[in-house]
């Protein structure tokens, strides 16, 4: 069994669509970023890369690779759990927290949860899904943006050993 753990960032900016899980958040403003900048599923995509000892997000999508202008992240994190399948390896639960002031995510959280599980491969119930705030303090409790954090286990398949 292997462990891993991500964690991602993004600023807020108007304009732009906040997505988060691939949910798409009614918010007054959205992520800054090269792809759709959804923070959840990053965090998620870098823990399972980190469990594969396979660097971060950057090295495999890369934002100065035009390709993966908007993308949709959901898709690139099924590519990882492609990636994770290819070399054995199942991932068998996932935990994360959304780090933001605003909006509230609590009507959300049942369908980030299930859209990471489907793009991971995995049942709903091996994916958790929480959102806190930080009292008002730090770049999130300004409302300058919002963090995740993911951990990811990992492991090998029987018929791989």
């Amino acid at each position: 069994m292997r462990i891993g753990l991500g964690y991602d960032v993004h600023a807020l900016a108007e304009g732009r669509k906040l997505i988060l899980g691939g949910v798409e958040v009614e918010y007054e403003r959205g992520l800054e970023g090269h792809s759709d900048a959804d923070v959840l599923t990053h965090a998620v995509a870098d823990a399972v890369l980190g469990a594969l000892r396979a660097g971060d997000l950057g090295k495999h999508f890369p934002d100065t690779d035009e390709q993966y202008r908007g993308a949709d992240s959901l898709a690139l994190l099924g590519q990882v759990a492609a990636m994770a399948r290819a070399q054995g390896w199942e991932v068998v639960d996932v935990d994360t927290v959304i780090i933001a002031q605003q909006p509230k995510l609590a009507p959300y959280r049942e369908q980030m949860q299930l859209n990471v599980s489907a793009a991971l491969g995995i049942a709903p119930d091996a994916v958790g899904v929480k959102a806190t705030t930080t009292e008002w303090l730090g770049f999130e409790g300004r409302g300058e943006g919002i963090a995740a954090q993911a951990v990811a286990l990992l492991e090998m398949r029987s018929s791989a050993v």
